[in-house]
Order: C-alpha cells, then structure tokens, then sequence
C-alpha cells in the first residue's frame, strides 16, 4: 500500500506538470484553432534560463520565477508574431503547424549552441529530504510542483473570469469573428493567448527542473506528452487537462515500476488511442459543430 500511494504521488507530480503544458495548447487553441508545437522547447528555454540565473548570476529560486515567465511570454509572442500571424493572415491550415515545429527546431538548436549537449542538473530550491505523507515517502519538491502548477492554472482562469482583458480572451475564443464586430482587437488577443502559453510552458520547465536533469533535449518528450494529455483530457476543457494529466501521470509511474521504465510510454499512448477512436473531442470536450 505504501509503494501504490508512492507511485501515485509521484504521478500526481509528473501529471501536473503534463497538464500545465497542455493548458498552453488549449488557451491558444481557443482563441485561434492553432497549437504551437514547440511547447516542449518554450519549457526547455525556461528552464535554460533559469539555471543560467540561477548558476551564473547567483539569482535566488523564487526570484528568478517572474522574469522566467516575463522571457516565456515574449518567446511566446515572438513564436505567435512569425510563426502563426501570417498562416492566419492568408488561412493557411497547415502553415501554422510547419511554422511552429521549424521554430521549435530552431530553438532547440540554439539552446544546444548556447548551453552545450550534455544534461546540467538544476539545484533544488528547498531540502530534499522526503517527508511522510500518508506513509509514504514524498519529495518537497513534488508538492511545490502540485501547488505550483494547480496555482497557476488558477490565477489564469481567475483572469479569464473577473478582469476586462480576460474577457476578451473569453470572448475571442467562443466566436472570434462576433468578437471582432464588437471591437475587440482579436488579433491582439491570439498574441496574448499566445504568451500565456508559452509563460506556463516556461513556468512548468523551472518547476520540473529540479526534479530531472536540465537540457535542449528535455522539451521534447514532455511537449509530446502533454500534447497527448490536451486530446485526451480535451482541448476545450479545463478539468478534463487536469484529469488526462494525472492519468497519464500515474500510469507512467505506475507502468515504469510493475513492469519495466521501459514501457512506461506504453499507457499514454494506448490510451491516447482508445479515445481518438472512440471520443475524439476527449473525455471531457465538446464536439464542435460547424454551420454550412
């Protein structure tokens, strides 16, 4: 019982992590029907930053948090300005999605040339020491990581709910062309969803860094992943990202100690498949209906 709440703990850790990646596919693909496929690399050039403040500048952990998202969020609105902008511009429905993978590319190869190949391990901000949670073992750090990321996606729908500009995402992403007629800069808001985005990407890099080694390849994997969380979960809900990345989650945990780490994939992918096949909006989105 005790290794079962373990792995469950620690899957509820890497599930979060999932989640908040995919929250960043789901607000930019509310407001434009787009994805940025290198989300992966937003999360690599946060966490890239912030080891170099960290180490090389002596920056204090908490401190180095905001500027790591103030970096994310201009990476994210340069992604949106080169990338996407002018696949919209001309409707370009494959555009976007060759612009945004080249862009990844690129920079992950610039991460390689500025930090180097080799994995670099972040230091922890707070003890390592584990403490007993329910009788079992649990990482400090596994619960900043839940608190973290539960808070994030939090603050973002508590400005999507109660502030003016909020709204105007809201509004954007449930009819953008309605929205435009009443006067709201659309295009200004895909930027700014675009931002969001890659902010939390570069938010959930600083806060799994600790916990795995830091590198230009560590994007890759956990972009992918959340991908599979955001169809899973569905793009056009909130708690079905959170639910698909604790599945996803503790299946991997789970998998990766009853049977081999080398199957630990296997659980994700299977059941990325099983709910195309059978529900492709995700367990808990919303079949679109398109009027023609």
């Amino acid at each position: 019982m005790e290794i079962l709440l373990q792995l469950v703990f620690s899957g509820i850790s890497l599930g979060m992590i999932y989640a908040v990646i995919a929250f960043g596919y789901q607000l930019t693909f509310a407001t434009s029907g787009t994805l940025n496929f290198g989300q992966g690399e937003a999360l690599m050039l946060g966490a890239m930053v912030g080891l170099t403040l960290v180490d090389n500048f002596g920056m204090n952990y908490w401190l180095m948090i905001p500027i790591v998202c103030v970096f994310g969020a201009l990476q994210g609105s340069f992604v949106e300005l080169i990338g996407v902008r002018p696949a919209i511009k001309i409707k370009s429905e494959f555009g976007w999605i060759m612009s945004t993978i080249a862009l990844g590319i690129i920079f992950k190869n610039v991460a390689e040339n500025l930090w180097g190949r080799d994995d670099m391990k972040f230091p922890s901000p707070i003890d390592d020491d584990p403490i007993k949670l329910l009788g079992a073992n649990v990482l400090p750090m596994d619960l900043v990581v839940v608190a973290g990321a539960l808070g994030m996606m939090l603050l973002v729908e508590f400005f999507n709910r109660k502030t003016i500009y909020g709204k105007a995402v809201v509004a954007t992403s449930n009819d953008r062309d309605a929205a435009g007629l009443m006067g709201i800069n659309t295009g200004l808001v895909i930027t700014f969803s675009y931002a969001l985005s890659s902010l939390t990407a570069s938010f959930a890099g600083v806060l799994v860094a600790p916990l795995t080694l830091t590198g230009a390849t560590m994007g890759i994997a956990l972009g992918l992943k959340a991908f599979a969380v955001a169809i899973i979960g569905g793009l056009s809900s909130g708690m079905g990202i959170i639910v698909g990345g604790l599945i996803l989650g503790i299946a991997e945990t789970a998998t990766g100690f009853y049977i081999s780490t080398g199957y630990k994939d296997v659980p994700g992918l299977v059941l990325l498949l099983l709910v195309l096949a059978i529900k492709p909006a995700g367990l808990f989105g919303k079949t679109a209906i398109k009027k023609v």
